[in-house]
């Protein structure tokens, strides 16, 4: 089940708010987790046992390291917590990157002559990379003594499970939320601005993101692509990836606020950043900020020196990239932007502007699009010309006006939204209450989206694959 799609928003959504609201405010944790757990079952039933068994697990490792600092035991704290991040980097190795180590193994076996081995797929539970990263942070709160262990495993379970977020973000933190677990707010306005956001991301995913997508994919299956097929597929995907992920992370904030909780944003606008660090503080805001708070910092940050510095902003990306995925490209992509901060770093952080920090993230947005690195250095070889010039025949009749219709509009939506936030915050009193009905355009939108989502084909978001 996905949120853009008419099972979720006309069937699920309305009986699970329905009875939430229905229900006396102590039984709707419980509620959730029912709720949360027929979510994640869609897709493979059995596969809510390892979400389950990982639950219990880090609930049980998290008050095993309460208990051992309660009795002034550092030393047992830090052997509980090592062994449950040890148990939930076991779960994500084996579930994500077996299949990935076992091709490699038998890449190097054949290549020396030898029969590769036989081995049965891992089917990738969806969601992993994200929950594994919320229980990990939990333990080390726990550990770091910022946050009591949950009270009882419905809590700690209804947070991890928790449907909105639960797929692809962004990333929670027990202690951000555990008071909003215990006490929260159910308002017509919180409910009204979760609807609106919510019908906005939809909206920005549909006609947006699911727009632009054939036209990506219609760029990175060329054989020999021109400069023009490379940079119009490059800017295409720059789109489709921040509209999508983006739409997911506004739905799961707009679900939330429709049952009383407000989680943080995950984007701010990144497309207008003017250098590389500048970006990585406006995209996928909960990812970067787990890895800063619980890598990055932990492993000295910029207190070592500045080589050390280098290293543990390169480590830092290189795991930010794998976490994405099981392939040397995500290795790459990871690498790219990592060297890309330690040498601002070193160059004392200048300002790059929007134009050349735009290029150099779109030049990594092409590892981490292309199925392999051959494949991704074909498509640089391309930008700079190696297949000719103008536009191929073979791509050119396969774009249709509206595509490139909703390309344009989304260049205009990226560089002019920042603009038209900023312009109403500034708003106030009589002023800011007449602009205040915009949100109503909303509605037309998603109207539209739900007809044009009827007509099309499946189209599930991005992120799910990590």
């Amino acid at each position: 089940m996905v949120f853009s799609s008419n099972l979720f928003l006309f069937l699920f959504l309305p009986v699970f708010l329905a009875v939430y609201y229905a229900l006396p405010f102590r039984y709707r944790t419980r509620w959730i987790l029912v709720g949360s757990y027929t979510f994640a079952a869609w897709w493979k039933p059995y596969l809510i046992l390892l979400f389950l068994a990982v639950q219990a697990w880090d609930y049980v490792i998290s008050h095993r390291v309460y208990q051992a600092h309660e009795r002034g035991d550092p030393r047992a704290a830090l052997r509980w917590v090592t062994l449950g991040i040890c148990g939930d980097l076991a779960a994500i190795g084996y579930f994500k990157y077996f299949n990935f180590f076992m091709h490699n193994v038998n890449a190097v076996v054949t290549a020396s002559g030898g029969a590769a081995y036989v081995f049965e797929e891992v089917i990738l539970p969806i969601g992993i990379s994200f929950y594994t990263f919320q229980e990990m942070s939990y333990l080390i709160d726990v550990y770091r003594r910022d946050e009591k262990p949950a009270p009882t495993f419905w809590d700690f379970a209804a947070f991890i499970a928790l449907f909105p977020q639960l797929i692809a973000g962004p990333i929670l933190r027990y202690k951000d939320v555990a008071n909003q677990f215990a006490e929260r707010t159910h308002t017509l306005d919180k409910f009204s601005r979760g609807a609106v956001r919510l019908m906005g991301g939809f909206a920005k995913k549909v006609l947006l993101a699911d727009s632009i997508a054939p036209i990506v994919d219609a760029c990175f299956a060329l054989e020999s692509p021109t400069m023009a097929d490379a940079w119009l597929g490059t800017v295409a995907y720059t789109l489709q990836l921040y509209f999508d992920f983006s739409a997911y992370s506004d739905m799961a904030i707009g679900l939330g606020l429709m049952m009383g909780f407000e989680f943080m944003e995950n984007f701010n606008h990144p497309y207008i950043s003017k250098s590389i660090t500048e970006f990585w503080r406006r995209w996928h805001i909960s990812l970067s900020t787990w890895l800063r708070d619980y890598l990055y910092i932990p492993l000295g940050g910029n207190r070592k020196g500045p080589r050390r510095t280098y290293v543990n902003l390169g480590l830092t990306m290189l795991l930010g990239g794998i976490w994405h995925g099981a392939n040397w490209t995500f290795v790459a992509w990871g690498m790219w932007h990592g060297s890309l901060l330690a040498l601002e770093k070193r160059l004392g952080g200048p300002k790059l502007g929007i134009p050349l920090t735009m290029l150099l993230v779109m030049i990594g947005w092409i590892v981490f699009r292309a199925p392999d690195l051959e494949t991704a250095l074909d498509f640089y070889t391309a930008m700079l010309g190696a297949n000719g010039l103008a536009l191929s025949d073979v791509l050119r009749w396969q774009l249709s006006g509206f595509q490139v219709v909703m390309l344009g509009l989304g260049i205009v939506v990226v560089y002019a939204a920042p603009y038209w936030r900023q312009w109403k915050q500034k708003l106030h009193g009589a002023e800011a209450a007449r602009w205040r009905h915009t949100s109503l355009a909303y509605i037309p939108l998603f109207v539209l989206a739900v007809m044009r989502l009827s007509a099309q084909s499946y189209s599930p978001f991005l992120y799910f694959q990590f």
